[in-house]
């Protein structure tokens, strides 16, 4: 039987602060504006959806992985500038894939309760729910971060349901 997953988008607080600044002050928040010119090409970490041409994103360094290990891990990510708005959940759903998931190669880490990588690999997102059953079939994994494997970004967090 299946090991049942759940798959979240990150939460919209904390970058909130930075929702409708101008240029100038999201550049002090080392944060950049940019509106997606094609699809796909901009995947939003929190509704876990490709943005379409015309939607406005900001590109921020986000600490994905805040733990005391050496895996300790932050990266440049985008957020949609509309999902920063007062009342958005982050995306989650059990037993399935978001579609800003499916045309990338995926990089897939599995983490110990000590924040260790216990095993990890590369997927074709088309694929992805084998590699998702083999790291958790492991009872040693706690999560899995899935990454952009071309550019290293953080996609989302990979949990049992």
């Amino acid at each position: 039987m299946p090991i049942p997953f759940q798959i979240s988008g990150l939460n919209p607080q904390p970058f909130a602060h930075l929702h409708g600044l101008s240029d100038a002050e999201l550049a002090q928040h080392h944060a950049v504006r940019y509106v997606a010119d094609a699809k796909p090409g901009f995947p939003d970490r929190i509704l876990m959806r490709d943005a379409e041409p015309g939607e406005s994103l900001l590109l921020v360094n986000h600490e994905h992985l805040p733990v005391d290990s050496p895996y300790r891990s932050r990266h440049a990510i985008f957020v949609l500038e509309d999902a920063l708005a007062a009342g958005n959940a982050p995306y989650r759903a059990i037993n399935a894939v978001p579609e800003v998931l499916r045309p990338r190669l995926l990089s897939l880490r599995g983490f110990d309760a000590q924040h260790m990588i216990v095993d990890a690999d590369v997927v074709d997102g088309r694929e992805v729910e084998a590699l998702i059953e083999r790291l958790l079939s492991n009872d040693q994994v706690r999560y899995i971060h899935a990454h952009f494997a071309k550019r290293g970004c953080y996609a989302g967090l990979i949990e049992r349901a």
